[in-house]
């Protein structure tokens, strides 16, 4: 048997594997909440390692592996921004967010944000919505061309095919099991990119005889590729490898600022955020918190030395450029590994693509149906109406996405930049200031999200990339709405008993935690 069949092998019956989490998922999804949020019934690990999937995607396994195998330990800034960020978030977001979503009884983040600030308008429930939509469409697609590549580097396949391979699978078991299918999945890949990630710089480390003969190999290639603060001449080891790709990265302040403002992104990620909705208790947030960190903390450090092992690897070989950077994992994978445990590492890659698909359309499909169908006719209907709604929806986005994805023109990490940036600028600070400022109004939180999304766009696709604009969006966009949905709300704030009521409820409950 040949070494692609039984990688195809395990492939298959990792695919069978989800497709079959997601039947088991519909045999439980009964009604609207269990589709959008699972009955919020999840467990702590669940919780975490779903979040966690859902969060690192295909930037985890091949866009930031890609990114120092170029251009070093400097990229690993971004790195410590999100494992940051991540804790804050889950310290900070997570239990005033699930205590807040029972008390106001709500089941997505425009919904949320609605019956938070009181708005009677709908106005603020469709722009979050819209928001969400515009931005998911980008992070879908981001994760479309990551399953495209991913085929057509292990198997020779047309990219083309790949693409459609992961977009039927995906939406097949998104569309049937809605929200616990999605987060079931989740776990069960959350656990395989953690094997994976760590098996392959242990099995490199042995391949090499140990660590410092890696270490010597990329030092003797460039002095400056460990160094966190040092630009490495790419252009040096490359030759004419990639004409697109910076052939000298410059470590500048707004570099590393830029990188670690990564982490600013997680107060607005409404994939991540709704897991702190759903999960069972308020008791079982710290479990969480700890189970999530330190999946997130060894995941990291796997991938970062899964590229220089890689880079190690091919200095020696073919060549640096014999590859594409962002499939460094796959490929060390193929090399390491009997083709059994190289399919088991290859269905990692493809796990973290899914997860994160899922999660997104799950999201975009409750912002379709709960928020904005739902604002737009005000005619009630049974939940099996809006599941089946959610289920139409999912394929309207999945297509819109493909037809994105289709081209294969943009790098993933650049596709998912632009959608973090898009969604940490527009929702991160209305997501803190409506769990910790009473003053918050509606106009404050429409005003300010629209800045930071239009701010975003702007500073994303600014025809410079110098002076102010040489700083990732996500700095200015959050900064900006911030500052404009304090003002705003200032302005128009009047006292609400009944939002003082709710906000004094969901401390009382917050104080009740062990």
């Amino acid at each position: 048997m040949s070494e692609q069949m039984y990688q195809f092998i395990a492939l298959l019956l990792y695919m069978i594997a989800l497709l079959w989490i997601g039947w088991y998922a519909y045999k439980k999804t009964t009604d609207l909440t269990d589709f959008m949020l699972g009955g919020r019934s999840l467990g702590p690990g669940v919780t975490a390692l779903s979040a966690g999937a859902a969060d690192m995607s295909g930037w985890l396994l091949m866009g930031l592996p890609g990114a120092i195998y170029l251009y070093g330990a400097s990229e690993l800034w971004m790195g410590v921004g999100l494992l940051v960020g991540a804790y804050i978030n889950w310290l900070l977001v997570a239990p005033r967010l699930r205590a807040y979503t029972e008390v106001n009884d709500s089941i997505t983040v425009p919904s949320y944000l609605e019956n938070r600030l009181k708005d009677t308008s709908n106005i603020l429930r469709m722009v979050t919505a819209l928001v969400i939509l515009l931005f998911f469409t980008f992070y879908v697609s981001s994760g479309m061309v990551a399953g495209g590549k991913f085929f057509e580097s292990s198997f020779g396949l047309d990219y083309h095919v790949g693409l459609i391979t992961v977009a039927v699978v995906v939406i097949a078991y998104t569309l049937f099991g809605g929200f616990l299918a999605v987060s079931y999945t989740d776990f069960f890949q959350g656990l395989i990119m953690f094997f994976a990630l760590i098996l392959v710089p242990i099995g490199g480390v042995i391949y090499f005889g140990g660590w410092a003969e890696v270490k010597d190999v990329l030092l003797s290639l460039n002095p400056s590729h460990f160094s966190w603060t040092s630009s490495v001449e790419v252009g040096s080891v490359l030759g004419d490898y990639l004409e697109s790709i910076d052939k000298v990265r410059a470590v500048t302040f707004a570099g590393i600022a830029s990188s670690l403002a990564w982490g600013l992104g997680y107060f607005g990620q409404p994939h991540i955020i709704v897991r702190f909705m759903a999960i069972e208790s308020l008791d079982e947030v710290k479990s969480a918190r700890r189970i999530g960190t330190g999946w997130m903390l060894l995941s990291l450090i796997g991938a970062t030395f899964t590229a220089f092992i890689g880079l190690a690897y091919f200095s020696q070989r073919e060549g640096i450029g014999a590859i594409d950077p962002e499939t460094v994992f796959i490929v060390m994978g193929q090399v390491l590994f009997h083709p059994i445990i190289a399919g088991v590492i290859l269905a990692a890659v493809l796990a973290a693509v899914m997860s994160t698909i899922s999660s997104q359309l799950i999201v975009t499909s409750s912002a379709l149906v709960e928020d904005l169908h739902k604002a737009i006719f005000k005619r009630h209907r049974p939940d099996r109406y809006y599941v089946l709604l959610g289920r139409v929806a999912i394929l309207f986005v999945s297509a819109i996405a493909l037809l994105l994805a289709w081209p294969n023109n943009e790098s993933i990490l650049s596709l998912v930049s632009f959608a973090w940036a898009g969604f940490g600028g527009a929702f991160g600070p209305i997501v803190l200031l409506s769990l910790y400022w009473r003053g918050l109004t509606s106009q404050g939180a429409i005003a300010g999200m629209v800045v930071g999304a239009i701010t975003a766009f702007i500073w994303h696709y600014a025809p410079v990339d110098t002076g102010i604009f040489a700083v990732y969006e996500i700095i200015p966009a959050f900064i900006l709405n911030l500052l404009v949905a304090i003002l705003i709300s200032r302005k128009t704030y009047t006292k609400n008993n009944q939002i003082e009521q709710e906000f004094e409820e969901t401390l009382a409950l917050l104080k009740k935690r062990p």
